[in-house]
């Protein structure tokens, strides 16, 4: 795809970028690719970076599994070099595999836009900017560095339009851990609908993690906690895939089927990651399926997902006060295992985010977007109790079609 295959309507507008500058509501788009590998996400939506009022179309555009072998390959290759560019952080030095998957996820990011640009017709003219997270490689907060790979610039020039990506750097270079970034759209949401003073969001993708808000305090400016519970649906994919030939463990059903091993939660549930102190982050592999690898298949399914139940309840200690009420995002609320799991182990309400009203597929993805929002409005991306920052921090880098 070129920039002359930009969906008609979809011209240039930075009139619009101006406007979202000076604080008026916009359209943006969001986009991500998350540590489960299952596709590109995107999302329109309109808002200032404050608030959101119109929610536009979304989609998915599921990865092959060529193209998911290529990301793990990429993953592989990325601690390999250390961190981004190599011990001297110069993209020169990035392995040629690692240049062409690149490419290859910029291309179906640009596509998927498209797609969605093509959805909203005549309206695609006033888009003010795309948010682009890009594919996580790595992410080595205790190395001071993270590992998004997606072509910002790229991208801006194959839709022409703006674009904010490199959205984890300046968290990090501020001493933060770079992540979670999702919590400040959690709180925007929660401010429109709001039915309980706290409450706990709690995202299980690859990596699970979870926003906690009080809005007793202050409904403009609640307090937030956020934090990586633990493992979330990586572990369980990986040991579906392993065990089974497909890439994830479809309702939960072969972890219904099994036997929890108390000995190997035990064990798995003893690493020094839950008693630490948030704000506190993971790599999706931080966690890996050897300790079940003597197990059945069964076996092994129902103690991962027990181990990521586990760990959420044990996030519970970290809440400066319990919560009302847990809504659910990301992939694993689809689980029904998983998801029954949760509401035995959990005190209060536990309920899938479409209880909200929320599109619990497109939440990240415009999440993404909300935050090109704020980026380009100089308002913090993340904050001292979200992810470390010494401040708050204005994450991303703006691009405009022909920029270098």
């Amino acid at each position: 795809m070129s920039s002359s295959s930009t969906p008609s309507g979809a011209v240039p507008s930075f009139s619009n970028l101006d406007a979202l500058m000076d604080g008026r509501e916009c359209y943006v788009i969001g986009m991500m690719s998350g540590t489960s590998m299952d596709g590109v996400d995107a999302a329109l939506i309109r808002t200032d970076g404050e608030r959101v009022t119109e929610f536009g179309p979304t989609l998915t555009n599921s990865y092959d599994e060529d193209t998911r072998r290529r990301i793990r390959e990429g993953i592989q290759l990325a601690f390999c070099q250390g961190r981004p560019g190599g011990d001297g952080g110069n993209s020169e030095n990035l392995p040629e595999e690692l240049r062409q998957l690149e490419r290859h996820l910029t291309e179906l990011h640009a596509e998927a836009a498209a797609e969605l640009l093509m959805e909203w017709g005549e309206r695609a003219s006033n888009v003010a900017v795309i948010g682009l997270h890009g594919h996580t490689l790595a992410h080595r907060p205790d190395q001071g560095w993270t590992w998004q790979i997606g072509d910002g610039a790229g991208l801006s020039g194959q839709l022409g339009l703006p674009v904010v990506f490199d959205f984890r750097s300046a968290d990090m270079a501020a001493g933060g851990q770079g992540a979670p970034l999702v919590p400040l759209y959690h709180a925007a949401l929660l401010r429109a609908e709001r039915r309980h003073d706290r409450v706990a969001v709690l995202n299980i993708g690859g990596v699970a993690n979870v926003t906690w808000i009080d809005f007793s305090r202050s409904e403009i400016d609640p307090d937030i906690l956020a934090f990586d519970t633990g493992p979330g649906n990586a572990m369980l994919d990986d040991w579906a895939a392993i065990q089974t030939g497909v890439p994830c463990d479809t309702d939960g059903e072969l972890a219904a089927t099994g036997r929890l091993h108390t000995d190997v939660l035990s064990s798995m549930l003893a690493s020094p990651y839950f008693d630490e102190a948030p704000p506190k982050t993971l790599d999706r592999d931080d966690f890996t399926i050897q300790s079940v690898r003597g197990l059945s298949a069964a076996d092994g399914a129902t103690t991962l997902t027990d181990f990521v139940v586990e760990s959420i309840v044990a996030a519970q200690s970290h809440f400066p006060q319990p919560v009302e009420a847990w809504y659910v995002c990301g992939g694993g609320r689809h689980n029904k295992t998983l998801m029954r799991r949760l509401r035995s182990h959990l005190p209060v309400l536990t309920d899938p985010v479409e209880i909200l009203g929320w599109r619990g597929d497109a939440l990240e993805a415009e999440a993404f977007g909300f935050l090109a929002a704020r980026s380009v409005r100089g308002l913090p991306t993340s904050l001292p109790s979200t992810t470390g920052c010494r401040v708050p921090t204005v994450g991303g880098r703006l691009i405009l079609p022909g920029s270098d």
